[in-house]
């Protein structure tokens, strides 16, 4: 399992989210910081869940972290996220 497969599995796990998109953003980091050659280390998640009803950004953005420590421990260099509840 690949670590975008990791990150959508431990986000669907934890969140049950109406809608998920994980997005491998990591060839258009090449030279900065962070990146390596084999990839996976910049993403972009898009996410809907009930979960995040009521919660502030930084309460939704902190607990996707959460979900995530051991994949940003383990090389993910940058996470961006765009969270919401369902309308």
């Amino acid at each position: 399992m690949n670590t975008k497969e990791r990150i959508t599995a431990a986000l669907a796990s934890a969140l049950s989210p109406q809608s998920l998109d994980v997005i491998d953003e990591s060839h258009l980091h090449k030279g900065h910081a962070g990146h390596r050659e084999e990839g996976e280390t910049h993403f972009r998640v898009m996410i809907t869940a009930e979960a995040f009803r009521g919660k502030s950004r930084v309460d939704i953005h902190r607990a996707i972290n959460t979900i995530l420590a051991d994949e940003l421990a383990a090389g993910v260099h940058a996470l961006a996220i765009r969270a919401k509840a369902p309308e």
